[in-house]
């Protein structure tokens, strides 16, 4: 027996509402998140034309702030620990510790990249910058514990970046990422101070079994570790020790003591053709 085109709409709808039914999260829309990121962006960084601000319009523009995490935090309001209204006071009385460290993250990657001509031009061009400003804002939510709402912060950030940050890894001060697109940084990663990470770095797991979830898996960066393109450093009891050096290529999966230099061997051959 065929089934008619309504029977077949009816049995579909039947089954959206029945897995509709079980989801135990309602999440603000992707675009609602976007429209947070480039609010609190011009809020704290106008330094582009569209971001134009005086001095007569800060108190506006942290109005709109407000306005825009308040709608974020609605739909999970049942799932948070305290009062949105006493969530939102938290955030915002520690949004200028945030605001702070961003601006050394800025200033080490003006003062480490020859290529840049100053502050502003990381502010409003680097993609590391962004996709860092997006991580302490979403860790700052992780420490409110809202469920999601951070990973879809840093989400859109690894859309628009090639970055991906998990809001829950912890990064110290004056952090460098250049260039940036492949850059990995898992869930519990730990980064110290003034730590530098080029292109494609993996900071992940060994193993991604479900059962490890609320276990360190993740390596543990020290202060003033450079980690170069394409580095691969995996396990949660790795620990690369301070002022390492980790060249272009690398892989491990052992801890290395401090003033470590590491590099990745291959083998070059050059033949000239015979005309």
């Amino acid at each position: 027996m065929t089934l008619t085109e309504q029977e077949i709409s009816v049995s579909f709808l039947t089954r959206l509402t029945e897995q509709n039914a079980k989801y135990r999260h309602r999440l603000p829309p992707r675009s609602s998140v976007g429209k947070f990121v480039e609010e609190m962006m011009c809020f704290l960084f106008p330094v582009t034309q569209d971001c134009e601000r005086t001095s007569l319009d800060l108190p506006e523009a942290y109005r709109r702030l407000q306005n825009r995490l308040s709608c974020l935090l609605d739909p999970l309001s049942n799932h948070l620990d305290a009062d949105k209204d006493a969530i939102m006071d938290r955030f915002l009385a520690k949004l200028p510790e945030i605001y702070e460290n961003l601006l050394l993250d800025a200033q080490a990657i003006a003062d480490n990249d020859p290529a840049s001509v100053g502050i502003e031009e990381v502010i409003s061009v680097y993609p590391g910058f962004y996709a860092i400003a997006v991580y302490r804002v979403a860790h700052l939510l992780v420490d409110l514990n809202v469920p999601l709402l951070p990973r879809m912060l840093t989400e859109h950030a690894h859309g628009l970046t090639g970055i991906d940050i998990h809001p829950k890894a912890n990064i110290g001060q004056s952090f460098f990422i250049d260039h940036g697109t492949g850059v990995v940084i898992g869930e519990t990663t730990d980064i110290g101070n003034n730590v530098k990470v080029y292109q494609g770095v993996t900071l992940g797991a060994l193993s991604v079994s479900k059962s490890m979830a609320e276990t360190k898996r993740h390596p543990t960066i020290e202060d003033n570790v450079v980690i170069y393109a394409n580095a691969t450093i995996l396990g949660g009891k790795t620990v690369i020790g301070n002022d390492s050096i980790i060249g272009g290529n690398a892989w491990l999966t052992t801890s290395v003591p401090a003033f470590s230099q590491v590099y990745h061997q291959s083998e070059l051959k050059i033949r000239q053709s015979i005309l």
